[in-house]
């Protein structure tokens, strides 16, 4: 059961940040402010979701890691660590800050230059996200062909 949750909770969490990454670009190039506002503000209760899918996430694959000495579950863990500090240092903050100033219309130097650094921290979480799922799929067959 845990491998299916581990599984179902990194799915949502980079499904998650993929349509924030997505959302936010599209809503800058297509978008009015209001469609900007919007979007930030969604982000923001899109938290509600990310957070715990991530968790989850991170519980599960270190319950499951434990006691496996193969590298890639070190790599894993290493890179959730990557990730959980982006999160929580850079992109949660960045959402809070994005939506307030998207709400009261505030789209100045600052706003874009926190926008920035929140895309390339997303885009960092995606990508490490993505290997983290190869490597966890790795894993699964390997685990899958010693249980025969």
């Amino acid at each position: 059961m845990k491998p299916k949750i581990h599984a179902a909770a990194g799915a949502i969490a980079l499904a998650t940040i993929l349509t924030f990454w997505l959302s936010t670009v599209l809503s800058e190039i297509f978008g009015s402010p209001a469609t900007v506002a919007a979007v930030k503000t969604a982000i923001l209760y899109g938290m509600a979701l990310l957070i715990p899918a991530m968790a989850t996430a991170g519980a599960t694959g270190a319950a499951m890691g434990r006691g496996w000495k193969l590298p890639q579950v070190q790599v894993k863990l290493r890179r959730m660590k990557i990730i959980a500090t982006n999160g929580i240092l850079v992109l949660l903050p960045s959402a809070v800050f994005l939506a307030f100033r998207a709400r009261a219309g505030v789209f100045d130097t600052t706003f874009y230059t926190v926008q920035a650094i929140e895309l390339l921290a997303g885009a960092t979480n995606i990508i490490l996200l993505g290997l983290n799922l190869r490597d966890g799929l790795a894993l699964a067959l390997r685990r899958n062909r010693r249980a025969v």
